[in-house]
């Protein structure tokens, strides 16, 4: 009886020998994937949905609203902002979303014959849909939303009194994310004069690089990355 009662003491002191191992030799974890966007670098802290990012030119560069793809004549402005909102953040690789609630230019000039001066260029129908994707070259899409497509209005003073100019561009722009620079960037994106005076021309294409994009909701407002 003494025999089997050692032994099942034994067996008792080994099973709670075994749960008491420490966690480091239990079996490891597997790894929390990054978030398609992050702060503090790649593969950092994700991104949180509700986040304001925010942005504005690329240092030494303009906003373009050129009557072109060839550029040369339009309007140029010299100080815009970019202001969104995240919607969604998945672990990567996926699209991540955003609402562009606000984009503003200022101190805007234009080299059109006829045009003394820019009174103000503005978006509207807003907020867009931004995706942000971690595919191959970082591709970036802006979408109009509910309230319509995309929508660009200038307002020009000129010869002929004031000139308004309103443009949609009834598809979406394509750009892309540049993480050396924590910007994006779009081109030659083609708007369709959709009303205005006849002096308007016809169609425009809209050029510029956001950057760096800031998560201002986060302390220090640290760069964005996409991973």
């Amino acid at each position: 009886m003494r025999v089997r009662t050692h032994l099942a003491l034994a067996a008792a002191a080994a099973t709670l020998a075994v749960g008491a191992l420490p966690a480091s030799a239990a079996a490891p974890a597997s790894p929390v994937a990054a978030a398609v966007l992050t702060t503090g670098g790649v593969a950092g802290p994700a991104v949180a949905v509700g986040d304001v990012l925010t942005a504005p030119l690329v240092s030494g560069s303009k906003a373009t609203f050129y009557s072109t793809a060839a550029g040369g004549t339009g309007v140029t402005c010299a100080v815009s902002q970019y202001t969104s909102k995240v919607t969604s953040n998945p672990a990567a690789p996926g699209v991540a979303t955003a609402a562009l609630t606000g984009q503003t230019f200022s101190s805007c000039t234009a080299n059109v014959t006829g045009v003394t001066s820019v009174k103000s260029l503005t978006v509207g129908n807003l907020p867009y849909t931004v995706s942000v994707s971690d595919a191959a070259g970082l591709p970036v899409t802006m979408a109009g939303g509910t309230a319509g497509p995309i929508q660009a209005t200038a307002v020009l003073n000129s010869w002929f009194g004031t000139l308004t100019c309103t443009y949609q561009l009834s598809g979406a722009f394509a750009g892309n994310a540049d993480n050396a620079a924590h910007s994006l960037s779009f081109r030659n994106e083609y708007f369709v004069k959709s009303g205005g005076s006849s002096l308007c021309p016809g169609e425009g294409y809209f050029s510029a690089a956001y950057g760096p994009v800031a998560d201002t909701s986060q302390a220090g407002s640290p760069v964005v990355n996409v991973n």
